[in-house]
């Protein structure tokens, strides 16, 4: 039996290649860039006003104080998304100019509204100013938040809502990332059913759905195959073969991968040529996981087990490393927090535990390790919203220990 370390190591062996394609930005959510974005312009694009005031060149303002003030004759209004003032100002001169709007030719300050006082000459309107301001005080500067070329997403970066704000705002219309992964799954068991109404002695199929649910948050397309009945054995290895003609990258299984009677599936991938491989791992839950990788083929298999805690954890903490690592993805920090209360596990086994994270007072991070850690157990899961990973060689974990902490449904990049 391999530990949870050293089954991680198999997989990195295990990559298989996944190629790029270039798609509309604003199509990038959830997906990884392969290669570094730059920016095509400068933002701002020129120098604007960030509030609305009047305009004026800062050396026509010399020598004013709260006692020796100067009046500035208004020439004209500017205000965002009109275009630019071309004539230049000329001494004690200036111009109204709203949020956003282009800075005038020979302009460079702005005077907010609430520190002018306006005075009226007939229909010619003017400004006292009665304080000294620094040069491009108020003003937003050309390229002062991104440069022509600068780096905007670094190449192997999970594109998030903040990314596609930026790709809009630079106009950055298409970009290359990887493709997105081809994930087909296979329930087993006479046991599950994806009726509603069911006899006393079936299943609903929940993990068919929790898979298909986390595709968006784990960056894969998702297939349903169906159902494999206790005696589809045959049926199961020819729908095999039938995939390695495919684009599939991913197959997962859940169920009969243990030692039962009718647990075929490690059977039927042994009569196949592997590169790579594992089955059963010191977890819980989900010890009797298999993975394997077909020899000469670019694509990979997952058996996880059928109870829904096990299928949860092993797609959190082995499918979904494996993706992060195929992808270019880097490995994710923990999240540390302190233990609010005691665990017991075995010593040699690494645990997946349903957890609750919460913050004190004073800002600091606390776990609790929920009641109801069996695998079959769904009321503790809807209650956590932490896994605990709780790792091999150590069997006792006190209150006001730091743990690692991973988010259930997507990935910690912003921690790295």
């Amino acid at each position: 039996m391999k530990s949870y370390n050293e089954a991680l190591k198999i997989l990195k062996k295990s990559k298989i290649k996944i190629s790029n394609e270039i798609i509309k930005s604003m199509s990038g959510l959830n997906r990884v860039s392969s290669s570094n974005i730059y920016a095509k312009n400068n933002y701002p694009s020129e120098n604007n006003s960030s509030l609305d005031g009047f305009a004026i060149k800062l050396n026509f303002t010399k020598g004013i104080s709260h006692k020796k003030y100067k009046k500035f004759k208004i020439i004209g209004s500017i205000s965002a998304g009109s275009e630019p003032y071309r004539k230049i100002l000329k001494k004690n001169e200036a111009i109204e100019i709203m949020t956003g709007g282009i800075m005038p030719n020979g302009s460079n300050s702005i005077i907010p509204i609430e520190d002018c006082t306006i005075l009226k000459d007939g229909k010619q309107r003017y400004i006292l100013i009665k304080k000294a301001y620094k040069k491009f005080a108020n003003v937003r500067l050309k390229g002062s938040d991104y440069k022509f070329k600068d780096l905007v997403i670094k190449k192997n970066t999970l594109i998030n809502s903040s990314h596609i704000k930026a790709l809009k705002v630079l106009g950055i219309e298409k970009i290359k990332v990887k493709k997105k992964i081809n994930v087909v799954y296979f329930s087993s068991g006479n046991e599950i059913s994806e009726k509603n109404q069911i006899s006393k002695w079936k299943i609903r199929n929940s993990n068919h759905y929790y898979l298909k649910s986390l595709n968006n948050s784990f960056l894969f397309n998702f297939k349903n195959l169906g159902i494999l009945r206790d005696n589809d054995e045959d049926k199961f290895h020819k729908k095999l073969l039938k995939i390695f003609m495919s684009k599939t990258n991913i197959i997962i299984t859940s169920g009969a991968v243990s030692k039962g009677k009718f647990d075929f599936i490690p059977k039927v991938i042994n009569k196949l040529k592997l590169s790579h491989s594992f089955k059963n791992v010191s977890i819980r839950p989900g010890k009797p996981i298999l993975f394997a990788k077909f020899k000469g083929k670019s694509k990979v298999i997952f058996g996880l087990p059928g109870n829904p805690i096990s299928t949860a954890a092993c797609f959190r903490f082995f499918v979904f490393p494996y993706i992060q690592n195929i992808l270019g993805l880097n490995s994710e920090k923990s999240i540390k927090a302190k233990l609010k209360n005691n665990f017991i596990k075995k010593k040699m086994f690494t645990r997946f535990v349903k957890s609750k994270l919460s913050t004190t007072k004073n800002g600091k991070l606390e776990v609790e390790i929920l009641e109801g850690q069996e695998s079959f157990r769904i009321k503790s899961f809807v209650d956590s919203n932490i896994w605990v990973l709780l790792p091999t060689g150590k069997a006792k974990f006190k209150k006001g220990e730091i743990v690692d902490c991973f988010f259930p449904n997507h990935y910690n990049q912003t921690l790295i």
